[in-house]
């Protein structure tokens, strides 16, 4: 018996299973953002492969297997986060990044930890509503072409049978005409007068038993009139009423009940929830004190990590089949040190190693969005093509690498601190520049970084 999906499921399914990703296709498509952490990729690439599997048993079976939280564990700026954020845009799923250090136990003020639940819902229902408004976008802008035809050329009314047929084929023509000229962009700057509402800037809060919630949109929903201002005519550019009907259209021709549901099934599905900090929770403190909450906010986050039901204002979702990725430093704390019952919700455990000079000259090349890349991007949008020679990024990577070991080790992020100087006076002149090609080698790299480098308690505060 296969497993029992809702329809919107089932479709969702066979598109996945049409391409479907083996763990080395989604490890090779990591490695074109990310450079090293193979162990982490395999990982990640395990679970979701295991996703896929689940869909193609039976339903009794597939309920009981919970998906397998990944722990990981490595210093920052090594990719952790953007292993997981990679994954889930390779699989089109909601997902959401949150410090586990924000939230405090129930009773203290601050986040609960079932806010996560709440934000990852919201976040997947926009997700379906881009895709929605993806599907209707066409429909909408050819219903606000009518509509903006109809402000420029009012319908004709009741004509004599004798002039009815003349007058149709002549309003037919001069619709037409208006129509072409609308598509070729001759009429936006002609004034059109349409009805427009005041929006309201921010939805009404209020704190209840399950954390903030914002209720505008339903007051909106119930009383049409009172969040959206008195309607008022007022004349606009065709261009910026195209704007304002077609954004109109699109709200009123999509199911919100619709979004609300297939979202809140991508959640339940496919949501990825990585949980960063960790380590900054674990412990099990017995005294009294500021860090007395970190043990109670283990505590609240194992039956959300375990499986549970949250009351959302999207319905109720549960949390069973979410897979949660957790991450820290662990350069004090161990992960020994978090609660048992957190410990066993973590079951695979991955390594990210520091990063060497070879890596950073991989990062700054390699990758498809490389920082190389960017800054080359970036300046040619000013006529500037600009080149790095090998001995440049090597000296790059070595500087990165050097600043690194002898202050704060924050990974591969220090590439980016580093190559920003290295690039500020062009970027700053970049407009001005006449010599339209410039190359940067190891000699331009030593010259805007020496001071620095050599003075270390400068490096400490620039790089």
């Amino acid at each position: 018996m296969p497993i029992a999906l809702p329809e919107s499921l089932e479709k969702m399914a066979a598109k996945l299973q049409e391409t479907e990703l083996t763990p080395q296709e989604i490890v090779a498509e990591l490695d074109k953002y990310i450079i090293g952490q193979k162990a982490a990729k395999k990982a990640v690439a395990i679970a979701l492969r295991n996703r896929y599997r689940r869909q193609k048993l039976p339903s009794e079976l597939a309920d009981e297997i919970a998906p397998k939280n990944i722990l990981m564990i490595g210093p920052t700026g090594v990719g952790k986060t953007e292993v997981s954020r990679r994954l889930a845009k390779l699989t089109s799923s909601p997902f959401l990044k949150i410090e586990a250090s924000k939230f405090t136990e129930v009773g203290y003020v601050g986040r609960d930890v079932e806010s996560m639940i709440r934000d990852l819902v919201r976040i997947s229902v926009d997700m379906v509503k881009q895709e929605q408004i993806g599907l209707i976008r066409e429909k909408a802008e050819r219903n606000i072409e009518e509509k903006i035809l109809d402000l420029l050329l009012p319908p004709l009314r009741r004509q004599s049978p004798e002039q009815a047929q003349e007058e149709i084929e002549r309003f037919k023509q001069t619709r037409e005409k208006l129509r072409l000229q609308l598509r070729g962009g001759v009429l936006e700057d002609r004034l059109i007068e349409i009805e427009t509402r005041e929006k309201m800037a921010s939805p009404f809060e209020i704190f209840s038993s399950s954390g903030i919630e914002e209720i505008g949109i339903n007051i909106q929903e119930m009383i049409p009139g009172l969040m959206g201002g008195k309607p008022k005519r007022r004349k606009v550019k065709v261009s910026e009423a195209r704007e304002y009907l077609l954004d109109d259209e699109l709200q009123r021709m999509i199911d919100m009940d619709q979004v609300a549901r297939l979202a809140v099934e991508r959640v339940e599905h496919s949501g990825i929830i990585f949980l960063d900090e960790v380590d900054k929770i674990s412990g099990r403190e017995a005294g009294r004190g500021p860090e007395v909450s970190r043990e109670g906010v283990q505590r609240d986050l194992l039956p959300i990590i375990e499986g549970t039901t949250v009351n959302t204002r999207y319905g109720l979702v549960r949390t069973d089949h979410v897979l949660f990725i957790g991450a820290g430093a662990f350069n004090v704390a161990k992960p020994s040190d978090l609660i048992p019952e957190l410990q066993g919700r973590f079951p695979i455990r991955v390594e990210l190693t520091s990063l060497d000079k070879e890596d950073f000259i991989r990062i700054l090349t390699e990758p498809e969005n490389a920082l190389i890349k960017q800054y080359m991007a970036l300046m040619g949008t000013e006529g500037l093509r600009v080149e790095f020679s090998e001995d440049a990024i090597e000296e790059i990577a070595e500087i990165a690498e050097k600043v690194n070991e002898s202050t704060e080790n924050i990974g591969a992020r220090r590439l980016h601190t580093v190559i920003e100087k290295v690039m500020e006076e062009i970027s700053f002149s970049a407009p001005n520049i006449r010599k339209k090609k410039i190359r940067i080698d190891k000699q331009y790299v030593q010259k805007q970084l020496k001071d620095i480098v050599k003075d270390e308690d400068l490096s400490r505060f620039i790089l």
